[in-house]
């Protein structure tokens, strides 16, 4: 199974039981949710060759906004809430390194105060950080310590969210037995306490492993029963991800209209709740959808608007995409200028971004480009 991307995840800190607040219930949801918004490039080949690296951001300002309500104050607390924000901003930038040292720091604080809550939210963040790095094992570690946390607090929504977590960690992996038993263990838990938001995460997670395993029509049809959890519960970021979801799996089997009509849905629903990953992944999916039934004037526009929004949301990495997919588009077109001028500034920004893999990727496209323009 190919590498695919993981973005950071948000989750709000809230002490508050499952069912009391639906304010954190929802936070709870865009927790998971944005864990698993760029996992689903696996299912497809075509889609995971264009996202390397684990590219996709999410900005944390918001959810490391929310107050903690376990009445634990003094100067720990508040330096370990700022080193906590201070990695939420490194991430945004894309320096994960950065990111993971401010809250290992962090971390250190919560433990020596016993802050539960400031620990499992830190857990969460560290091990998708290292999961967008390829560092599973380390990745796991930190999302089942997370998980340790939530079931010693008889947090059923903590449980829900964090073995979707580690069920994409062990999608990520590649050990798909693993992470259906994981998710459909996070299902199981989501009917007991009839959790909607939760049970149509686990679904549309499910719906990933079928995915993963080459089985979209099963895909499909996971996603669509999600879809209706989602709906139902007021959950318009967990349906723009679903919907997402759907739009891969019908471009895996070669169904491009529909896969349009689901990204323009996840797009609608990205704009209107102003969940950026979510844009990004419908923009992409559009753009790839649009090349694949050969529609270039559409995919130019899409491209171009992806572009604007990664320049808007200062995303290098989102915007190194952009430049990617319209180097092939222009080289599928064969307008040679603009195909070379693409992977040019696509190459000068994976290796300003440190992105090596992408780099050689790229400076051998182009070299195979330039040969086969001259053997003809």
């Amino acid at each position: 199974m190919k590498r695919g991307c993981l973005s950071v995840l948000a989750i709000a800190r809230a002490s508050i039981p499952v069912g009391i607040a639906s304010l954190n219930a929802s936070f709870y949801a865009v927790a998971a949710l944005t864990l698993q918004s760029l996992v689903l490039f696996a299912s497809t080949d075509a889609l995971c060759q264009s996202v390397r690296s684990g590219i996709g951001t999410i900005d944390l300002e918001q959810q490391l906004d929310i107050p903690l309500n376990n009445g634990i104050q003094g100067e720990d607390r508040d330096q370990a809430d700022f080193l906590l924000r201070l990695g939420g901003q490194a991430q945004r930038r894309g320096d994960f390194e950065k990111a993971i040292a401010n809250w290992l720091q962090a971390l250190d604080l919560y433990q020596k105060i016993r802050d539960d809550e400031g620990l499992g939210l830190t857990y969460d963040f560290l091990g998708v950080t290292y999961a967008k790095l390829g560092r599973y094992q380390q990745a796991e570690d930190a999302l089942r310590r997370r998980l340790g946390i939530a079931r010693s607090r008889q947090d059923f929504q903590g449980q829900i969210y964090g073995l979707n977590n580690i069920g994409t960690v062990l999608l990520q992996a590649g050990n798909l037995e693993a992470a259906q038993e994981t998710f459909t263990e996070a299902l199981t838990i989501a009917r007991s306490v009839k959790n909607r938001e939760g049970e149509g995460l686990s679904l549309s997670n499910l719906g990933l492993v079928a995915a993963g395993a080459g089985n979209y029509f099963e895909a499909i049809k996971r996603y669509e029963t999600a879809l209706a959890l989602r709906r139902s519960s007021g959950d318009p970021v967990g349906e723009a991800n679903t919907r997402n979801n759907l739009g891969d799996a019908y471009r895996a089997a070669k169904l491009q209209n529909d896969a349009v009509v689901s990204y323009r849905s996840a797009l609608l629903l990205a704009e209107n709740s102003r969940s950026i990953p979510d844009q990004f992944r419908a923009l992409r999916g559009l753009a790839q959808s649009y090349l694949a039934s050969r529609q270039y004037l559409q995919a130019s526009k899409t491209l171009n608007e992806h572009l604007t929004l990664a320049q808007t949301e200062g995303n290098r990495r989102e915007e190194l995409i952009s430049l990617r997919l319209s180097a092939q588009l222009y080289k599928t077109t064969g307008q040679w200028i603009h195909a070379r001028s693409f992977y040019e500034r696509a190459i000068a920004l994976a290796t300003a971004l440190g992105e090596t893999q992408e780099e050689a990727f790229l400076r051998n496209d182009l070299a195979q480009f330039i040969y086969y323009r001259g053997a003809r």
